[in-house]
């Protein structure tokens, strides 16, 4: 299956991305706090606190992904709730980011950008609504857990016709 790969490759690749957001933040901090450096009349020192306060923020957020990616690697399941929010939040941003790199950087960046959408939007396709359970669809029998499996007569999607629960009589 190409599930476990994709989640192991997006875990590295998110882990890598928040290590180098982070490092690339806290280097312009850096930089903007030697040159004394004003933008539009800001404090030196504030700019300079807020680019390695935002760095480590973008860093520890690409990095809490990439572990939701990693648990998804080792668990072999889809991730859900939180897990799910911040992969598709991550996933928004990879798209604006490649839109904005598009016009200020270049097709290169641009495409890594799309790369890494592309692998995060598969992983979150890959898994589908049977395996989100826990649970293959198979071993749960052929009623499944909550009653009569898709296609297996009585509800109308293989053609057959709906079946309905008797109804009570009257005495």
């Amino acid at each position: 299956m190409v599930r476990r790969p994709v989640a192991w490759i997006v875990a590295l690749v998110l882990f890598a991305e928040g290590l180098g957001v982070a490092a690339l933040n806290w280097l312009l901090g850096v930089v903007v706090d030697r040159q004394d450096m004003s933008l539009a009349g800001l404090d030196p020192h504030l700019t300079s606190v807020s680019s390695k306060a935002a760095g480590v923020v973008f860093g520890l957020c690409f990095a809490l992904c990439g572990l939701v990616a990693l648990l998804v690697a080792l668990r072999d399941r889809a991730p859900s709730g939180a897990g799910r929010v911040l992969l598709i939040g991550a996933a928004v941003v990879h798209a604006l980011l490649g839109a904005f790199a598009w016009g200020l950087v270049g097709v290169s960046a641009f495409l890594s950008m799309v790369v890494v959408l592309a692998l995060i939007v598969l992983l979150l396709m890959t898994y589908d609504p049977e395996s989100r359970s826990g649970a293959p669809a198979d071993a749960a029998g052929p009623t499944g857990p909550t009653g009569p499996a898709r296609g297996s007569g009585g509800d109308g999607a293989d053609g057959s016709p709906v079946t309905s629960p008797a109804a009570p009589t009257a005495p």
